[in-house]
C-alpha cells in the first residue's frame, strides 16, 4: 500500500506539473491585456509599460513560466491582480463554500441514485424501472443552468419559498470556526442560522446534484443487476434469507465498487465543475472565483485556481482508490 500510494503521488506531481503548464500558455494565448484592466481602457502608454513591468509581462513566457514555478512550489501562487490579494489565501478562504456545496448535493445525488438503482434493478422491467431511467436520462441530459433558473422561478420567485443565492440572510450571522455555514451554526446552537443556510443549499445542490444522481442510478442499476445473477446470491435466498437482508448485505456490498468508483469521480467532479451554478446562485465559491478571475485576465488567480482545483480532484481519486481495499478484501496493491 505505501509503494501504491508513492508511486500515485510521483504520478499526480506530474499531472499537476502538466497542468500547470498548459494553463500558464491556455491564460496567456487568450485576447486582451491584464494591465488594461488593472489601469483601465484610458490608462496612458507610460502607465501601461509601467503595470506590465511591475508584473513582470515583459519577460519571455520560459521565465515567466520558471518565476511563478519557483513560488508555487513554496506554495506562493502570486498575488491576485483585481483583489491585490493573495491566491491561496483567497483559495483557502472559498474552499470551504464549494466543499459545503459539494458534499450536500453529493449526499442528495448518492440517496437518491442509489435508492433508484436499488429499486430499479430489483423491480427490472417494471414501471419504475421504465420511469426512473427515463429521468434519470434526462437528468443527465440536463443543462445545469436551465435547471438552476427553472428552479429559482418555481421555488423562489413563484412559490416564494426558498432563496435565490448567497449562503446566508443579512440577518444572521455565524462564527466561522470551519467556514462551513451548517456545521459552525451547530457548534455554537444557532439553529435559526442554521435552517437559514440549509434553505440556501437546497436549490443549488439539487441543481449541481441532477447529473450525477442520475449517472450513480444508472451505474447501480447496472451493477446491481450484473450481482443478482452471481450464484451466492440464489444460494443466500435458498437458505432462507428474507430478500432485503440478501439485497443489501449480499448484492449491494458486492456492486459497491462500481458505485464508489462513479461516486468518487462525480464528486471529484462537483469541486472542480460547479461554476455555472456557484454563478446563477451567487454562492462565493471557487467556481465563481474563476469566473470573476478570467473576466479581468487575472493571470495568478486562474493559474493558482486551476492548480488547486487539479490537487483536489487528483486527491479525492486517490483516496477513493485507497477505500477499495477496505471495501473489498480481495483488492490488494502492490
Amino acid at each position: 500500500m505505501k509503494y501504491y500510494i508513492a508511486k500515485r503521488a510521483i504520478n499526480i506531481f506530474l499531472t499537476i506539473f502538466a497542468v500547470s503548464i498548459i494553463i500558464f500558455l491556455l491564460i496567456r494565448l487568450a485576447p486582451g491585456d491584464p494591465a488594461i484592466t488593472m489601469a483601465g481602457e484610458h490608462a496612458s502608454p507610460e502607465v501601461l509599460a509601467r503595470m506590465r513591468a511591475e508584473w513582470g509581462l515583459t519577460k519571455p513566457l520560459i521565465v515567466q513560466y520558471f518565476i511563478w514555478l519557483k513560488h508555487a512550489l513554496r506554495g506562493d501562487f502570486g498575488q491576485s491582480i483585481l483583489t491585490h490579494q493573495s491566491v491561496l489565501v483567497e483559495l483557502v478562504q472559498r474552499f470551504p463554500n464549494t466543499l459545503e456545496l459539494s458534499i450536500f448535493a453529493m449526499i442528495f445525488a448518492t440517496i437518491i441514485g442509489v435508492f433508484a438503482g436499488i429499486v430499479s434493478a430489483v423491480k427490472r422491467y417494471s414501471f419504475f424501472d421504465y420511469t426512473s431511467m427515463i429521468i434519470a436520462l434526462f437528468g443527465v441530459s440536463m443543462p445545469i443552468f436551465w435547471l438552476a433558473i427553472m428552479l429559482i422561478m418555481i421555488f423562489s420567485i413563484k412559490l416564494d419559498l426558498l432563496p435565490t443565492g448567497g449562503r446566508l440572510s443579512v440577518m444572521y450571522s455565524i462564527k466561522p470556526l470551519t467556514h462551513l455555514y451548517l456545521l459552525d451554526s451547530l457548534l455554537e446552537l444557532n439553529f435559526p442560522a442554521f435552517l437559514n443556510a440549509l434553505k440556501h443549499l437546497i436549490l443549488p445542490s439539487i441543481a449541481l446534484g441532477t447529473i450525477p444522481m442520475a449517472f450513480i442510478a444508472r451505474i447501480t442499476r447496472s451493477s446491481m443487476l450484473d450481482v443478482m445473477n452471481q450464484d451466492y446470491i440464489r444460494t443466500a435466498r435458498s437458505k432462507g434469507l428474507n430478500e432485503k437482508a440478501v439485497i443489501m448485505k449480499h448484492a449491494l456490498r458486492n456492486a459497491l465498487i462500481p458505485i464508489l468508483t462513479a461516486s468518487g469521480t462525480e464528486f471529484a467532479m462537483l469541486m472542480g465543475g460547479a461554476i455555472l451554478t456557484e454563478t446563477i446562485f451567487s454562492w462565493p465559491g471557487l467556481g465563481t472565483y474563476i469566473v470573476q478571475a478570467v473576466s479581468a485576465r487575472d493571470y495568478p488567480a486562474v493559474q493558482g485556481s486551476v492548480i488547486f482545483i487539479a490537487l483536489v480532484i487528483a486527491l479525492i481519486n486517490l483516496i477513493v482508490d485507497i477505500f477499495y481495499s477496505y471495501i473489498d478484501p480481495r483488492i490488494h496493491y502492490k
